[in-house]
């Protein structure tokens, strides 16, 4: 079985970071429609292809996050999804949780579902290449009552030991949403009790923390609320990392939580700049902010596969010259 530890870890190393291409079928289908493109089994798996397949991507990109029906297509080569990730020097990566509902008496909030049948889909995923996998709990600053906090950590305590005893790496993900007139205090604040409430059902489902990779928000106010200058972000975010992620995570891979491309870079660079000699990797598991500009080039045409690719490998550059502390320039 594959030592989670070490996998971890090489999953953060070297300024790489995780491609979010995990969107649902309903999802995926609704950004290519909005680009003109049929949205069909076909058309889904050409562009996770125009991805994966980016020359050189491996440079800047350790693993991709893949939902089941990527999981079990293959290139127009024939090759299997997993296979090719691996072939290309990246780990494949598979999303398990199966969205959200409604939390009974949650005053509006949601949970994610998922664990029923979860060991035996990642005895099933693990056996076919997967390296790691992904949950994502959903917090709205609205909603987050202590009582949200607590059933979404539990099932995110759950689903890592799960994934743990099957020989895959958990991506612990508990996003506090960027929706909302809120300012950067309140976001703090829901972020604290959120991996405080997250960190406690980790170490109650006895998960190894040196095997996980936490996929945490960047402390941001809402996208209607006071504006925070990357520095602030910075300050924020590297603040409530030190009071409660324990020095034995190997890395943190930040969600980008709908900022634009650009904005996402400068926080993360901001943040690493603050982070002096903190004991994880700072790194980045963007979706829309690498991939939205290489879907609006693609747009279904083989004529503009190199130029797409050339957009999400400038994009991923840019990322991780954000983790090295180097300049992040370009839009």
């Amino acid at each position: 079985m594959p030592d989670t530890s070490q996998v971890a870890a090489d999953l953060v190393a070297k300024g790489r970071g995780i491609l979010a291409a995990d969107e649902s079928i309903k999802t995926m289908s609704a950004r290519l429609t909005a680009e003109g493109v049929e949205a069909t089994e076909t058309s889904r798996r050409d562009y996770r292809e125009v991805l994966l397949t980016a020359s050189g991507l491996n440079e800047t990109v350790s693993g991709i996050i893949l939902c089941d029906e990527t999981f079990r297509q293959s290139l127009s080569s024939g090759k299997p999804f997993p296979n090719a990730c691996r072939e290309r020097g990246i780990l494949p990566g598979i999303k398990v949780d199966t969205g959200t509902s409604q939390l009974p008496n949650g005053g509006g909030a949601t949970i994610t579902e998922g664990l029923d049948g979860l060991a035996g889909r990642l005895a099933d995923y693990a056996e076919h290449g997967a390296a790691f996998a992904k949950w994502r709990a959903v917090i709205d600053v609205a909603t987050s009552s202590d009582y949200a906090l607590e059933a979404n950590a539990h099932a995110l305590g759950r689903y890592a030991a799960l994934c743990q005893e099957n020989g895959i790496v958990p991506i612990v993900e508990a996003e506090i949403l960027s929706s909302g007139s809120h300012d950067i205090k309140a976001c703090l604040g829901v972020t604290e009790r959120t991996l405080a409430a997250v960190f406690d059902q980790l170490v109650r489902n006895q998960v190894d923390l040196r095997g996980i990779i936490l996929k945490p928000n960047m402390v941001t106010p809402g996208f209607d609320g006071p504006i925070a200058t990357p520095g602030e972000v910075g300050a924020a975010t590297v603040g409530v990392l030190n009071s409660f992620v324990p020095a034995s995570v190997p890395g943190i891979a930040f969600l980008s939580g709908g900022h634009p491309h650009q904005a996402a870079c400068d926080y993360l660079s901001a943040i690493n700049e603050r982070a002096g000699s903190a004991p994880w990797a700072l790194t980045y598991s963007f979706g829309r902010a690498l991939v939205s500009d290489a879907l609006r080039t693609w747009k279904g045409s083989p004529d503009q596969v190199d130029a797409a690719q050339q957009v999400l490998l400038d994009h991923c550059r840019r990322a991780s010259a954000a983790t090295r502390r180097e300049p992040v320039t370009g839009g």
